[in-house]
Parts: C-alpha cells; sequence; structure tokens
C-alpha cells in the first residue's frame, strides 16, 4: 500500500554525528470512529458554542490569541512565534539520548501518540536502515526528545520491521506513583490449594497464539447498529444479560475456571475474543417496523421510549 503524501512532522534523527532527514506519519487512524453531535433535548437542534469577550461579545478566530495569568485578572500574550525565536535548529531533531533494553520503560509513561519515522530521501536511507538493524540485532529501544506541535516530547523510539516507530512518553512528574494507591490493596497470605489451582489457571488459559486483530471496537459497533435502527425507525430493545453462575466460595470458583479451561484445551469448542465481545448490546423488536418508531425526519422527535 502507497505510503501516505501528508505526513505530520520533518526533521531529523540525530545520533552524535549522525544526521537523518526523516518525516513522521501518524500510527492512529481515527476514521472508523462515529461522532455524535450535541443536541438542545427539547427540539434536536444542534447545540452552537461561541467563543465571546465580555466587552467585544462574539469573536472571530483570527481575533483570538494565547494569554498566560501571571497575576488575577493580568495577562501576557504568548505568541507562537516569538516562541520559536528561543528555538534552535536542532530543534527540529528527533535528538536520541542513548539505548536502552526493550523492556526498560514502564508502559503507564505510553502517552498513547505514535508515529511511523521514516526516511525522507534517498541521502537518509542508508544510514536510517543501519540504525534500525542495529537496534533489533542488540534488542535495544532509544530514548530521545523532539519538538512537535510547539511542545518538547519526550519520545521512545523502537524498530518495527524496516522501520522505526516513534511513541510519545510522559514525563515522570506527569504520571502518578504507584505507592499512592497500593496502600489501598490489602497485603495477604494464600492457602497453597489457591496458590496451586490459580497457577493451574493461568497455565490452561495462557494462548497458543495471539492474533490483535481479532479484536476490534465494539462500542462503534454497536453505535452504528442503534443509529441504523433509529434512522429506519425500529425500536430499540434490551439485550438480555447471561446468567452469572452461582458461585460460593473462592475455591468452588477456582475449580470450576479450571475445569473451564481445561475442557477448552481438550479442543471443546470456544467462542473467539472477537465474537465473544461482539454480542450486541441492542437490537430490534421482532414486530412489524409500522409498530414501532417512526422513520427519522430530520429534526422531528420519535414518540417511543428507546430502553437500553
Amino acid at each position: 500500500m502507497a505510503v501516505p503524501s501528508r505526513t505530520s512532522w520533518k526533521g531529523f534523527l540525530k545520533l552524535s554525528l549522525i544526521s537523518v532527514p526523516v518525516k513522521a506519519f501518524t500510527a492512529n487512524d481515527s476514521a472508523g470512529e462515529v461522532h455524535l453531535n450535541q443536541l438542545h433535548k427539547g427540539c434536536n437542534s444542534r447545540v452552537k458554542y461561541q467563543k465571546v469577550c465580555p466587552e467585544h461579545g462574539e469573536l472571530k478566530s483570527e481575533a483570538i490569541v494565547s494569554g498566560f495569568e501571571h497575576q488575577k485578572d493580568q495577562y501576557v500574550v504568548v505568541d507562537p512565534d516569538e516562541l520559536d525565536k528561543l528555538r534552535t535548529k536542532t530543534d527540529r531533531a528527533v535528538s536520541i539520548d542513548g539505548f536502552i533494553p526493550a523492556d526498560a520503560v514502564d508502559s503507564r509513561y505510553f502517552a498513547g501518540k505514535t508515529h511511523y519515522l521514516l526516511p525522507d530521501g534517498v541521502a537518509g536511507a542508508r544510514p536510517y536502515a543501519l540504525l534500525c538493524a542495529g537496534m533489533k540485532q542488540n534488542g535495544v529501544c532509544a530514548i530521545a526528545q523532539v519538538v512537535m506541535a510547539g511542545r518538547e516530547q519526550l519520545v521512545l523510539l523502537r524498530p518495527l520491521g524496516r522501520m522505526l516507530v516513534m511513541t510519545g512518553l510522559h514525563y515522570p512528574q506527569r504520571v502518578r506513583k504507584a505507592e499512592e494507591f497500593e496502600s489501598e490493596v490489602e497485603e495477604l497470605s494464600f492457602k497453597p490449594e489457591e496458590v496451586a489451582l490459580t497457577n493451574t489457571l493461568i497455565a490452561a488459559s495462557k494462548l497458543a497464539t495471539f492474533d490483535l486483530d481479532g479484536y476490534s471496537d465494539q462500542y462503534v459497533t454497536r453505535l452504528k447498529k442503534l443509529i441504523a435502527l433509529k434512522v429506519d425507525g425500529r425500536e430499540v430493545v434490551q439485550v438480555k444479560d447471561q446468567e452469572e453462575p452461582k458461585i460460593l466460595n473462592l475455591m468452588d470458583a477456582l475449580k470450576k475456571s479450571v475445569a473451564e479451561a481445561q475442557a477448552r484445551l481438550a479442543g471443546a469448542p470456544v467462542a473467539s475474543p472477537a465474537s465473544v465481545a461482539g454480542e450486541p448490546v441492542a437490537g430490534a423488536a421482532d414486530e412489524p417496523a409500522d409498530k414501532k418508531l417512526a422513520p427519522s425526519t430530520g429534526r422531528k422527535k420519535g414518540s417511543r421510549k428507546v430502553e437500553g
């Protein structure tokens, strides 16, 4: 598949005296998301958000600047162009501080924004490929800093196939320490049979193969189903929950769970994660459509109550 033509960022990958021109493409794809609008409950008109100055009324975007409140009701305007004057050309570089073991950074610090980092032009192709191959061979990642979207960011560079992946990290000061919460978890002792059964359950529940593609966003799937039902004027009914098994105590729960897990290992049919997660939370009732909600007509509201 062809690489998208629009890059999120261009600059240099810098390690010591080596400088490689690179371009970044965001790895996060929001194309499959369903966006809902806020409406007035009374008439279904869309809610508008206006930016208003208490002295001059509604403002256009070009009349709005950013500022910092240094005293009560006293602001200093911060101009992006002025901020750029405080940056050097090296700010356009992914500056590698050094290499660390692949598992050195705890996932708590991952900020959720990932980019594919590719060589930009023929000149950078060889040093880029050599660096990527060396990182794979040594089992390391790189810790680096880069300025993106006007802010300095801490990032983790990882080799993936023939390319590098850049993932944003939270600075340690932005992540609450686990010690703040660990005291809320009671320290307990366990019976040997409880430990043995738990270990057996874990061993029997290990996945022989794991494919992340088998999982999908079921919220979006259900939301699309709900929208289709509403547009078609069909009633939305509550799907019945599966009855939870009645377990008397922890040991009974462990024993029954182990038995189920061992049955799966023995080849009993088991639903895949995707199919289990894909059970709908709402469905259409079986009566004729003309007895249900009238088809949606713009901003007119349906007369039947939607449940679930």
